[in-house]
């Protein structure tokens, strides 16, 4: 069985700015424990769920907008006990791990030297990690090295795809996935530069076919019109199985994909670290070697 916890449902400038609804990205659970795009007050709210971020494993940044990365040194730190044991695995875009153009590397440079491997993603690349593998794919955003990402778990293939927009291409490489993971900034008939409005979204869908396909990272206008109402529409166009994501629900991937609803709070007697933190095995690429740890 694999759970996913929408920790933060909102994206964009002005959702971020003014926290309608959180930005604490998408914790995915199987045997192994990934966050993905961590961004503003993501630390916070995992902790009020009742997830211990001492036990993630991999952490995953998209690319350098501050709406997917604003938590991400935080949580390195927490991965890594502080910063005292080389553990847990960063995988980022060129803008997160490297630096490129006006973007200086997003994660620091102190934390880039903590995990155990940091890795940078390009399009193309595929990570196996103990029976999961990881495949990033491209994306057409104003961040140029913005990447997505397919997690291939035990349970199926979850397709996380990050800002960017609309191609018949990119849904192709889609397809397959039980779990689609949209990012919805925009409304209907508002479609920009660098990001899906929900037009877009219903042609994806038609093409990429998953099982259960959640629209998530709503920016502000979607907000005001109502998430829930774009995803009906949506579902009236493609007749497929799509949902507006809410902050804390949880969708659980087993004989079937389903919307269990809000992640409990944590217990009054949650202790952060009560479980025993694992060494996860390294990455490896394509050819089977151990993949690259970053050097200061």
């Amino acid at each position: 069985m694999t759970l996913v916890t929408f920790i933060g449902t909102s994206g964009g400038r002005f959702a971020t700015i003014t926290q309608v609804r959180g930005t604490g990205g998408v914790y995915i659970e199987d045997h192994i424990r990934i966050h993905v795009d961590p961004g503003p007050g993501a630390l916070v709210t995992m902790v009020k769920m009742g997830l211990d971020p001492r036990l993630t494993d991999v952490i995953v940044v998209s690319h350098g907008h501050p709406d997917h990365y604003g938590d991400a040194d935080v949580l390195v730190e927490a991965m890594t006990e502080g910063g005292t044991r080389h553990r847990g695995i960063l995988i980022g875009s060129r803008s997160v791990t490297e630096g490129m153009g006006n973007y200086w590397p997003i994660i620091s440079r102190y934390h880039l030297s903590k995990p155990a491997q940091v890795k940078t993603a390009r399009v193309g690349d595929k990570y196996f990690l103990d029976g999961l593998n990881v495949e990033v794919h491209p994306s057409k955003h104003t961040d140029e090295s913005t990447v997505g990402f397919r997690f291939n778990t035990l349970s199926g293939t979850i397709s996380y795809v990050s800002d960017t927009e609309y191609s018949e291409e990119l849904a192709v490489r889609h397809k397959g996935a039980r779990l689609l993971i949209l990012p919805a900034t925009r409304p209907l008939q508002g479609r920009i530069a660098g990001h899906m409005c929900t037009e877009d979204i219903a042609e994806f869908v038609k093409v990429a076919k998953p099982e259960l396909a959640v629209m998530t990272h709503f920016g502000l206008k979607v907000l005001k019109s109502g998430p829930e109402r774009e995803a009906q529409w949506v579902r009236e166009k493609t007749g497929m199985n799509v949902v507006a994501a809410e902050d804390g629900m949880q969708v659980r991937i087993d004989g079937k994909v389903e919307v269990l609803g809000e992640r409990k709070k944590a217990s009054a007697d949650f202790r952060p670290g009560s479980e025993r933190i694992a060494l996860p095995p390294l990455l490896e690429d394509r050819e089977g070697k151990p993949g690259g740890t970053y050097q200061p």
